[in-house]
């Protein structure tokens, strides 16, 4: 099977050199309207104005703790998002408001939450790293590194256990890959035969310190070691993230198998905004990765060239997206912050649910 692996993964890079036409012309991605094209453009620019808007009010100081930007890597969450159905779930690190925007969480709730006010989608308490919706079968936003790999995992047992035809997408970034508890998560996904897709999205950097430095060997290629299929690709380009990735989410549906999938991406600002990237990377190679391969760039041009955008929507829908940015942030500094006595609130269930609750003692101490 491990060979098997190896060539799909050699297959797909290949043939997306050879012919850069073939991810655009999947069926996947033959199928998409003219208007639903247009709305993932859309999303990816939403998102880049969005974290933009919040750079902004943490440089004002109206944001603390961290901050982990987004921007760069826009159309990897966009194009993976769109390929959820109503059984496939999300689960991801800490640069998690991407994928809030692409799952449909109403950015207000993201401002607000950053701004650690109680009309937050995380009620104030989860800031920056802990996004949370499980209406949208989004299930965060975790602060500690490979921790919701385990978690992912437990989605897709549960969406086994249930017999329901679904897939759980566990993303997780480059500097992930070592930790041990990813490791149990592949060992446990392939023994069982789980509906989960590891989502490695690859920036190149795990907070300072490169790739290279960090991680030995192609990190897809580790699924071969558990005998799971995996394949990697760019994450700049709407057409190939969905190709790629809606093969992997098909197979986990219908025959229930995990698989790795290694995205290729870029972070244009630091591991946070406390990060001030200023020894680690040359400001060359940023600049770079913007002129060549920027998401939103890239699929603007493929969208005027198929005559799906005009550059007069292009204005007004980065317009729309600066705008409702800004509302996003009137609404946040309007927010009343939480009060002290809602500390006590959503930590036990038996706490919000007291005529429910079955357990004695005391479950706070002061």
């Amino acid at each position: 099977m491990s060979k098997k692996s190896t060539v799909l993964a050699d297959k797909n890079d290949a043939a997306g050199a050879a012919d850069p036409g073939r991810h655009r012309n999947a069926p996947i991605n033959k199928q998409l309207t003219a208007e639903q094209k247009i709305e993932l453009y859309r999303q990816i620019v939403r998102i880049r104005r969005f974290e933009e808007r919040s750079l902004r009010s943490y440089l004002k100081k109206q944001i603390g703790g961290f901050l982990h930007l987004y921007i760069g890597q826009e159309a990897l969450a966009v194009g993976c998002c769109s390929l959820m159905g109503k059984n496939d779930h999300i689960i991801t690190a800490y640069r998690d408001h991407g994928h809030a925007i692409a799952v449909g969480m109403d950015t207000r709730a993201l401002m607000a939450e950053l701004y650690g006010k109680i009309t937050g989608c995380s009620k104030g308490k989860g800031g920056s790293m802990h996004y949370f919706d499980p209406s949208k079968n989004y299930w965060g936003g975790h602060g500690i590194v490979g921790g919701q790999i385990p978690l992912g995992t437990g989605l897709a047992y549960a969406i086994k256990y249930k017999g329901l035809k679904g897939a759980a997408m566990a993303f997780m970034g480059d500097g992930a890959v070592n930790q041990g508890a990813v490791h149990e998560s592949y060992n446990l996904a392939a023994l069982w035969d789980l509906p989960v897709i590891f989502v490695i999205e690859n920036n190149g950097y795990s907070m300072g310190t490169s790739q290279t430095r960090s991680s030995a060997g192609d990190l897809a290629r580790r699924a071969e070691g558990y005998h799971m299929a995996w394949t990697s690709c760019d994450g700049y380009d709407l057409y190939e993230v969905r190709s790629v990735m809606n093969e992997y989410l098909v197979r986990a549906r219908e025959e229930s198998k995990p698989a790795v999938v290694e995205i290729r991406t870029y972070r244009y600002r630091g591991h946070s905004v406390a990060d001030p990237d200023k020894t680690y990377r040359d400001k060359a190679e940023i600049e770079e990765y913007q002129r060549t391969k920027d998401p939103i760039t890239h699929n603007q041009n493929q969208f005027l060239a198929e005559g799906v955008l005009t550059e007069a929507l292009i204005e007004s829908i980065d317009a729309d997206a600066r705008a409702e940015a800004d509302a996003a942030a009137d609404f946040a500094e309007a927010s009343p912050f939480p009060t002290v006595d809602d500390i006590q609130k959503d930590v036990y269930w038996e706490v919000d649910n007291p005529d429910k609750r079955t357990s004695e003692g005391r479950l706070f101490f002061e």
